[in-house]
């Protein structure tokens, strides 16, 4: 789903400070949700709490933190409960979050910063912010994402969708903010639930096509059911239109599928087809150059990581990107292309590009310091060779 309008949010903000209800449906959230509440408490105007159905400490959990608290009755559908939440808030703008959501420190301030800086009643119908689905071990972020969280109570931006649901864009206004919301998700599988959605969901729509057979196939991929992931997302390929983001997750997807079944070329093949649905990103250049790196082709490896760098600030929409794919990964693999063909000089420049986002890495240190040692042998090599030819 494209943003429509970006801009950065630093500007002065005129007029009173916009007032902000956070808004959450919840089941059998009690090891996570005053994790979340605790990062945003203070920030937030109002808490709305919606309960699907909990049996856990949930409730009581919720009580610390607003009176603000309702019982939805589950139907198998996440929009319908989203949307009663949303029917509940009271202030200008509306933030949602998942329970196992939290925003950390560093990010919370900018969300302060950004409160501040909207004027109320302003222009602005809602904000994109980042999102991490994955964390390195200093915290630092190894797959993210961007969502639109943060909406005008009156932009009419309602939920669609019983499974995966997606909140709909107001027709302008939409601005990107570099905040981020972190996922910690606990330990768990709602894998049952959604297959028993999804069926439920098909059997009452008569077909599964369009984002529906592309959830089908999402469902298949998480269940290691690789084959018939790979049939749905092919399916969903064929068909005329969608979203670009969706054909684009399809096409990585597919190619994951394809290597997870034994098929190289195919995984290649879809790789390529996502040329067809946008300019080439980061992570496709990175996967197709590993395709050819793998069959040690090192000079068109080179040449997709090469891309890789060129495009690594294009925007990427809403999808999750590896952020290696955009920082480190392509210099450190163009090291080793290079260090193959015996370019030292090319393979330690891409090292030291690579440990400019990885300093502390183990194993670009250890290639530093061989590629150090190589290049210092020729350097000897070469000095005495041409102090040799001096002698003739």
């Amino acid at each position: 789903m494209a943003i429509r309008t970006k801009y950065a949010y630093d500007r002065k903000g005129h007029g009173n400070v916009i007032t902000i209800s956070l808004c959450m449906i919840v089941k059998n959230e009690e090891r996570t949700l005053a994790r979340c509440l605790d990062s945003v408490v203070g920030i937030t105007d109002e808490v709305v709490i919606v309960d699907t159905g909990s049996s856990d400490r949930t409730m009581d959990i919720a009580a610390q933190y607003t009176d603000r608290i309702y019982t939805y009755e589950w139907a198998d559908d996440f929009a319908a409960a989203r949307n009663y939440s949303f029917d509940q808030a009271t202030q200008e703008y509306i933030l949602w979050l998942d329970a196992d959501d939290v925003l950390l420190p560093a990010e919370r301030a900018k969300l302060e910063k950004l409160k501040q800086q909207l004027p109320s009643e302003g222009e602005t119908a809602a904000v994109v912010l980042n999102y991490t689905l994955a964390e390195g071990p200093e915290g630092s972020p190894l797959v993210t994402d961007r969502r639109l969280r943060l909406v005008k109570r009156d932009a009419g931006c309602r939920w669609h969708g019983r499974l995966h649901e997606q909140l709909s864009f107001p027709a302008s206004g939409v601005i990107t903010a570099d905040i981020a919301v972190t996922h910690r998700r606990e330990a768990g599988h709602h894998s049952a639930r959604n297959v028993r959605i999804l069926r439920k969901w098909i059997a009452e729509e008569g077909v599964a096509q369009g984002r529906l057979l592309f959830y089908y196939a999402g469902e298949c991929y998480d269940r290691q059911r690789y084959a018939a992931a790979a049939r749905g997302y092919a399916k969903m390929l064929e068909q005329p239109s969608g979203y670009r983001e969706d054909r684009l997750i399809a096409c990585a997807r597919l190619a994951e599928c394809y290597e997870r079944l034994g098929q190289p070329g195919r995984k290649l093949g879809a790789l390529l087809q996502s040329f067809q649905y946008d300019l080439p990103h980061a992570d496709f250049c990175c996967a197709i150059a590993a395709c050819f790196h793998e069959r040690q082709e090192l000079v068109s490896a080179i040449y997709w990581y090469m891309q890789a760098v060129d495009v690594s600030s294009r925007d990427t929409g809403l999808r999750p990107v590896p952020a290696a794919c955009r920082t480190w990964l392509p210099h450190a693999r163009l090291s080793l292309c290079y260090a193959h063909l015996g370019n030292w000089e090319q393979a330690l420049m891409h090292n030291t590009k690579a440990r400019e986002y990885l300093p502390s890495d183990p194993g670009l240190l250890d290639n530093r310091q061989k590629l150090e040692a190589i290049l210092r042998k020729e350097i000897r090599n070469r000095e005495e060779q041409d102090k040799a030819q001096s002698r003739k």
